[in-house]
């Protein structure tokens, strides 16, 4: 019994004395009774009572911070993982603004270097303005400075967004419009639209740049741009474009208006589908309908742009070998006037010779046909005003000269020259258009435009020369009353001198 009542004894005492350090601990006796049959050990404990309380606080409090960590733990593991897809999504996003940045920068560098050149332009054009008129007014000191204050816009703009470029358009517009007004009104141009009350051309204005093709490229060197010469009701402000590196013809822009076109917005595509595209810079648009060459096979076109509806026509006389001086496969060259649609192209049987084709517009075939002694190959480009042809040629690196023409009305041909100031060498598509009285030419790239003086004076004299023609004739046939327009003298006083 001793000895268990020992070990015993010695496992109780253990937890007890733990929590007190072992010098602290109290000396006990051990003493024997009871001969050699008996060992009772006596122990004396500390006076401290055990802590129970508090280590089952300890004992809830792990357990609490161990669970807390276990959820904290799991949000941390969920986290990590949005943070995986997030990371994902933004390395894809850096990676598309980069290159949207990129083209964005691109694109707004080039807008802006281009309205700089623009107005460079506009200075020069009012500077030369000033120069052949030998005179300074208000309005052009006016223009000088709105010129400058836009080029500090200009600058100030390229720092910030896209949008801004919206902004200056408009203003560039405003400005482009003050200056066309500036020379209308120095050189008192007043059209006589729809009349030919005239003997022909007798001037042009300087040049009205007015800006680069709405690709904003140079390269875009063949093409052509203008109004209808016909337009249908609703579409009066239309203007129309169309561009390209190569002499091909696939597709038109079309502008509602000329500030839509300046700003090169709200325009509508037209593309011209496989087996349809063209060849050349010939075409016009008359009637809302767009005229040109088409290329596979050669023959007359035209799409008909409020039904989509596509005609050909072919031209069996004309020759794929004689096109113009500036203008690789310009074959036929459509033209309209006060008289109506006109076609020029040259043959084998004329030797390369001029031929103009009046257009039935409803049959979309030929009507009459007139032979020039214009040597195509020679010739810069050709047009038609009041049913007579005007054809030029190169005169030195800025200026085409009109050198001849050709009347189907009277047939009668004339040798002439009349200075036609150009801005940049090469000339793709030139054409009159009779609703404003005004010549529309694609200057390598660049949209330029002229006001046509007429020889009105002289129309008068002639109109004059033929009424006493016809009132003498009446009197030698004794037409009683016969008598001059309202202001002259009688046809007996006159046809008696």
């Amino acid at each position: 019994m001793a000895p268990l009542t020992l070990l015993f004894l010695f496992p109780m005492m253990g937890p007890a004395l733990g929590w007190r350090p072992v010098e602290d601990w109290e000396s006990g006796n051990v003493t024997t009774s009871g001969g050699a049959l008996e060992c009772v050990c006596s122990v004396f404990l500390p006076d401290s009572i055990f802590p129970a309380d508090r280590v089952q606080h300890m004992q809830q409090v792990t357990t609490d911070l161990r669970l807390e960590v276990e959820i904290q733990m799991n949000k941390l593991v969920h986290y990590g993982g949005k943070l995986d897809v997030f990371l994902a999504e933004l390395t894809e996003l850096t990676v598309r603004v980069a290159m949207l940045q990129s083209s964005a920068d691109n694109y707004v560098k080039l807008d802006f270097e281009m309205l700089r050149i623009e107005l460079r332009e506009f200075e020069a054009l009012v500077s030369q303005l000033r120069v052949s008129l030998h005179s300074s007014s208000p309005l052009f000191d006016s223009l000088f400075t709105e010129i400058r204050n836009m080029t500090l816009i200009v600058n100030q703009l390229e720092t910030f967004d896209k949008s801004n470029l919206d902004v200056i358009r408009i203003e560039f517009a405003k400005l482009q419009r003050k200056l066309e007004e500036c020379q209308k009104e120095e050189e008192i141009f007043k059209p006589d639209v729809g009349h030919c009350n005239h003997t022909g051309i007798m001037s042009f204005s300087k040049p009205t740049v007015i800006q680069v093709n709405a690709h904003l490229n140079p390269g875009y060197q063949y093409g052509g741009w203008g109004k209808d010469s016909k337009p249908v009701r609703g579409f009066e402000a239309m203007y129309w474009y169309g561009a390209y590196s190569r002499p091909n013809v696939y597709e038109f822009y079309l502008y509602s208006s000329y500030d839509k076109l300046i700003q090169r917005s709200s325009f509508t595509h037209h593309g011209l589908p496989q087996g349809y595209e063209g060849t050349g810079n010939n075409y016009v648009v008359h009637g809302n309908t767009i005229y040109y060459q088409a290329a596979n096979p050669f023959r007359m076109s035209k799409l008909n742009l409020t039904s989509s509806v596509y005609s050909h026509r072919q031209m069996s006389k004309a020759s794929e070998r004689f096109t113009y001086t500036y203008s690789p496969n310009q074959y036929l060259d459509f033209s309209a006037d006060e008289k109506g649609l006109w076609v020029m192209y040259a043959t084998e049987e004329g030797k390369g010779k001029i031929v103009i084709a009046k257009i039935d517009e409803k049959s979309f075939g030929i009507e009459d046909e007139w032979n020039t002694n214009s040597y195509k190959p020679r010739v810069g480009n050709a047009f038609m005003v009041c049913g007579v042809m005007y054809a030029t040629r190169p005169k030195d690196l800025n200026t085409e000269e009109i050198y001849y023409s050709y009347d189907t009305k009277t047939k009668e041909e004339k040798y002439m020259s009349i200075p036609l100031q150009k801005f940049q060498e090469k000339i793709v598509n030139l054409h009159y258009n009779p609703t404003d009285q005004r010549l529309y030419m694609y200057n390598n790239g660049y949209y330029v435009s002229y006001n046509v003086r007429f020889n009105k004076d002289a129309s008068r004299t002639q109109s004059i020369l033929e009424t006493i023609m016809i009132c003498c004739k009446d009197l030698s046939r004794g037409v009683a009353g016969a008598t001059l327009s309202p202001g002259t003298r009688h046809c007996r006083d006159v046809c008696s001198c």
